[in-house]
């Protein structure tokens, strides 16, 4: 037992005086924060301090804290909002796809609490898609494409090729 307490205030001696030499070069002075008080020290002890210090820092967004079924839920609510700027149909039903693959998938296991998540109805958020759309291009705006008759199409030389 001696042997640890002796091992044990030698390496304590020893952190002692590097931290000693430390201040007499000077390494200590003008650090941040110096002279400022310790932010929170009067609140109420919180165990999860650090993650929201963390996440604070890291502009880490706090849905990523919800469980699963209430970030698809959050998810769906802001489709509308997030399929706006998609350029084409094409696009709009693959992002649709994908949730609705994850929102599948967490219904076969689910996990976290017993919230209610259904897929999306793929053909209800492309015609609200559309519906934004014409709302945000003006009637006025847009103009008729002639309709541009194409020639007939000429019959190939060589028919062998066509196999």
């Amino acid at each position: 037992m001696r042997e640890v307490t002796a091992v044990t205030y030698g390496w304590e001696a020893a952190v002692e005086a590097q931290i000693r030499s430390a201040q007499e070069r000077g390494e200590f002075d003008n650090l941040p924060g110096a002279g400022k008080p310790i932010p929170g020290r009067d609140a109420p002890y919180d165990e999860g301090w650090w993650i929201r210090g963390f996440m604070e820092r890291e502009q880490i967004p706090s849905d990523l804290m919800l469980p699963t079924p209430l970030q698809l839920r959050r998810r769906i609510e802001q489709l509308p909002d997030e399929v706006r700027d998609l350029p084409t149909e094409e696009a709009v039903r693959s992002y649709v796809a994908v949730l609705n693959a994850e929102v599948v998938a967490w219904l076969r296991t689910p996990t976290g609490p017993r919230v209610v998540v259904r897929p999306v109805d793929v053909d209800e958020v492309v015609r609200r898609w559309r519906a934004d759309r014409q709302r945000a291009v003006p009637a006025t705006a847009v103009e008729p494409v002639p309709h541009v008759a194409r020639p007939a199409r000429t019959r190939r030389r060589w028919r062998w090729w066509r196999r």
